[in-house]
């Protein structure tokens, strides 16, 4: 099973966005060098504690450092901007980059109300979603000299397409394209079950893909001890409770215990949405990871995790393939 890794290049308490730059460079290096199959960044709007709001410029920074391995969009919020837009953009990656570039696709504004009125768009955007991926498919096709409008770059890039999604509709949309689909289950699993089941049973085989091809996400927090990891995590906590409360800030740094910062009645929603988890040793995180396969049978998985500190961060993601290495061989066996 290929195993990916999904970044949002957070700025933690006590550094800048440079260091956050630096230290996604410095992860997607040895992300390639432990065997990740794909480096995907995220658009967020409007919020200190992530510097990806530039994804496509991100993307491209990524794969000038890295060689092999595929640097993609998980994802790019369409009604945020033109499809020839989008289509120039990654046309121009993909032509720097042959064959390393994904996009994904979402239809969520990547921000609050604020950040669709600074960004001029409106909720009708997000209607036309369906028909604006159909009109990235042709700017990505074969170019068609009678078209009175072309992707230059981008025509006959044949950039691949991911429809992303907490929902059932993204789900829906993906099926009726035949597109793979990735479901954001690392902060809204509530739909996970549902979702792959309408997606594997609506599914429309196309050029692009004859069988459903589906990925769902996961938080990975692995550390030498127990506790260590428990204590990581608690930086992720602690941001996703400000952010549903109101106060986004950068990613914080770890507490010895989560109950003296996150309130009691917001903890246990905290950690619902954070369910599909794996958190402790690589023995724990690998028992995890397996049983959360085992459950929804994910053709893909892409692993994601707020740490504070980036060298505990590298250390979890290389546990995490270590991991999904032995998972794999196991499989085979």
């Amino acid at each position: 099973m290929k195993y990916s890794l999904l970044d949002l290049a957070p700025v933690p308490e006590g550094s800048d966005a440079a260091d956050a730059l630096r230290n996604t460079g410095n992860l997607a290096q040895h992300a390639e060098s432990w065997g990740y199959h794909r480096y995907w960044l995220a658009e967020h709007h409007n919020m200190p504690g992530i510097a990806s709001a530039a994804t496509a410029v991100l993307i491209g920074h990524v794969a000038g450092l890295t060689k092999s391995i595929r640097v993609g969009a998980g994802g790019i919020m369409l009604p945020n901007h033109a499809p020839l837009a989008v289509a120039e953009g990654f046309g121009t990656l993909a032509t720097l980059y042959p064959n390393r570039i994904d996009l994904g696709l979402g239809r969520a504004p990547g921000g609050d109300h604020a950040v669709m009125q600074a960004m001029g768009v409106t909720h009708e955007r997000a209607d036309r979603f369906p028909d604006e991926v159909a009109e990235l498919q042709r700017l990505f096709g074969p170019l068609n000299p009678a078209a009175a409008v072309s992707a230059h770059p981008g025509a006959g890039t044949e950039v691949p397409l991911w429809i992303l999604g907490s929902s059932l509709y993204g789900a829906q949309v993906a099926a009726h394209f035949g597109l793979p689909y990735a479901f954001a289950s690392h902060f809204a699993p509530a739909a996970l079950d549902q979702a792959f089941r309408v997606y594997r049973d609506k599914f429309q085989p196309s050029d692009t893909l004859s069988k459903p091809h589906a990925m769902m996400a996961i938080n990975v927090i692995a550390a030498d001890t127990e506790a260590e990891a428990i204590r990581i995590r608690t930086s992720m906590q602690q941001a996703f409770y400000r952010l549903r409360s109101g106060q986004p800030g950068k990613l914080p740094y770890p507490v010895d215990r989560i109950e003296d910062v996150v309130p009691p009645q917001y903890l246990a929603g905290v950690n619902d949405a954070q369910r599909v988890s794996a958190v402790g040793t690589p023995d724990q995180v690998e028992a995890q990871i397996k049983a959360f396969i085992d459950a929804y049978q994910p053709d893909e998985v892409i692993l994601s995790g707020h740490i504070h500190d980036h060298k505990a961060r590298l250390h979890s993601y290389e546990i995490a393939a270590d991991v999904m290495a032995r998972l794999t061989r196991k499989d085979a066996a």
